[in-house]
């Protein structure tokens, strides 16, 4: 079906592209979102995206190829936007309101140490290149083999294997500074 989608919206139908956007959509957001960490880059990303997918899919040689074509264009204009936005500022994220799970008002005990570990998590992905964040994505979130990341981002797979190590070792090595106990301050008149 997805064949056939794609190739009518090749052909410059748009209630078939249409479609094709609502199937497609949610997992290229999910992507660029993962690779960008905030929310309205990658509405941004999604949106050139889509522009891009539709003036490209004319050339599009084989139809079965649209999923791995896709993502390839979405990781592209993710790292393109990354790498526009500089690094810095404050990120404030709205967590979920958990009020109406716990009738005291509160988050469970638990729920304090998900959330600091999620943070934790966050700031060590943060500090990644954009090419290994997608490296990450595309095959820790997505599943997809290391061989079928290298051809979705047209790199050698060597360079995605290197990208992969290199990524999650300085994630392990931010992860681990962030875990270390900090200096002792002295609190009171010098000695």
């Amino acid at each position: 079906m997805e064949r056939d989608l794609v190739a009518r919206a090749a052909s410059g139908d748009q209630e078939a592209f249409e479609a094709l956007v609502r199937l497609s959509a949610g997992r290229l957001f999910a992507t660029a979102y993962r690779i960008l960490r905030d929310h309205h880059l990658a509405e941004d990303a999604l949106q050139q995206t889509l522009v891009t997918i539709w003036d490209e899919l004319p050339r599009l040689r084989d139809p079965d190829r649209f999923d791995a074509w896709s993502y390839r264009v979405i990781v592209r204009a993710s790292v393109a936007q990354a790498r526009r936005e500089r690094r810095g500022g404050p990120v404030i994220r709205l967590l979920p309101d958990d009020a109406d799970a716990d009738p005291i008002g509160g988050l469970e005990p638990d729920a304090f140490g998900r959330v600091a570990d999620r943070d934790q998590l966050e700031r060590g992905f943060r500090r990644l290149a954009p090419d290994e964040r997608a490296v990450i994505v595309l095959h820790l979130y997505l599943d997809l083999p290391l061989p079928e990341v290298a051809d979705t981002l047209r790199i050698p797979l060597g360079t995605a294997k290197s990208r992969l190590y290199r990524g999650l070792r300085s994630m392990r090595a931010a992860l681990d500074a962030d875990a270390r106990p900090g200096p002792a301050v002295a609190i009171g008149p010098p000695a």
